[in-house]
């Protein structure tokens, strides 16, 4: 049962973020860096603190009374997560959103997963999984053939992109943009630095596992705290807000867009309204994966699940507003195809955490 409802709150962090940005697209008037800076003082600022209050008493005492190293390399692993996510624009540019995206996302799925596991197999922490288990179990042998599905997966919704953008490209400017070369070096340094929030998950951890025990002298018996990552999430998001803040005002100034913030001509308040709900549905796929983590552990299977859910989300998402029409029917099976896959490995990694629960 415990399983089930992990898979549960991560499938519904994965809709949030596979699902944010279409409020965006009801922005009017403003420029790309105006309504992602206003989107994301929700998603960075305003919102996490939120959370936090309303499930976490106190949570700030547990913030001011934390070591400085602690705070220091969460925040930090936050920087590099908010530089993984400007570094994804460009390599969605250079090839497109569909490989681009599918290139990104696995990419930050695997480091991720994996990464913490290697680490911790050499510097081993209580409740932490390490490559040894994974190799080494029955349940953790289940997830890494989960995750090599997911990678199958994610390969094949990247081919039926890339004949979708050559079936679709209507000049030589669009062809010209498709820079291979640089754009998978990009999909690489931003896959890398994406997976960075987990990372900084790991290193708040013991913020979190201030916040579980707090409640559970409160509630004994009654199991893990379902939000204890929620402290966390304040600190890690301070790092993401302060590298798209610096990169949002730069562009402000560069493009001289400044003026949308007062602007006469667009619709100031509606567009604030959008932004809020894109801000505020995207922070809650941490939320969510907060809630997954507290039923499965902050181990690979959790970080694939959330992963795989957002490219599941995002590639049903792009079916349902016919972002595939015109193509053939090859291309289309190819994609369906990917999703398959991707639905199939969520359930093979779900059935490994039953096998170790």
């Amino acid at each position: 049962m415990q399983a089930i409802l992990g898979v549960l709150f991560h499938f519904i962090g994965g809709f949030a973020s596979g699902s944010f940005y279409i409020p965006y697209k009801k922005v009017k008037g403003w420029s790309w860096e105006t309504y992602w800076l206003i989107g994301g003082l929700f998603s960075w600022l305003i919102i996490p603190p939120l959370a936090a209050w309303l499930t976490i008493p106190d949570f700030t005492r547990i913030i001011r009374d934390a070591d400085a190293s602690t705070l220091t390399i969460t925040y930090f692993f936050g920087l590099l997560w908010g530089i993984g996510g400007l570094t994804y624009g460009l390599g969605v540019r250079y090839l497109g959103v569909s490989l681009g995206s599918s290139i990104i996302l696995g990419l930050c799925m695997v480091f991720g997963a994996l990464i913490p596991a290697i680490y911790y197999q050499y510097y081993p922490g209580q409740g932490k999984d390490t490559v040894g288990m994974l190799i080494g179990t029955a349940w953790g042998k289940t997830i890494l053939v989960g995750l090599f599905i997911c990678i199958l997966g994610i390969i094949w919704c990247g081919k039926a992109g890339m004949q979708k953008e050559k079936q679709l490209s209507a000049s030589d400017s669009a062809s010209q943009e498709f820079r291979f070369g640089i754009g998978l070096l990009v999909s690489i340094i931003s896959g890398i630095l994406s997976a960075c929030f987990n990372f900084g998950l790991e290193a708040g951890k013991p913020l979190a596992a201030e916040a579980n025990e707090l409640w559970k002298n409160l509630h004994p018996g009654e199991g893990e705290f379902l939000f204890q990552n929620n402290v966390t999430y304040v600190v890690v998001l301070w790092g993401g807000l302060t590298t798209n803040l610096i990169w949002c005002i730069y562009l402000n100034y560069r493009n001289k867009t400044f003026g949308d913030y007062t602007s006469t001509v667009a619709p100031v308040a509606k567009n604030t309204l959008f932004c809020a709900l894109a801000g505020t549905t995207w922070f809650l796929q941490f939320f969510f994966y907060g809630m997954g983590e507290s039923k499965l552990g902050n181990g690979p299977s959790s970080w694939i699940l959330h992963m795989a859910f957002i490219i599941l989300v995002a590639n049903a998402w792009g079916l349902l507003l016919r972002e595939w029409k015109g193509v053939t029917p090859s291309t289309k099976r190819n994609v369906v195809l990917g999703i398959c896959l991707i639905i199939l490995s969520v359930l093979t990694v779900g059935y490994g955490n039953s096998l170790r629960n």
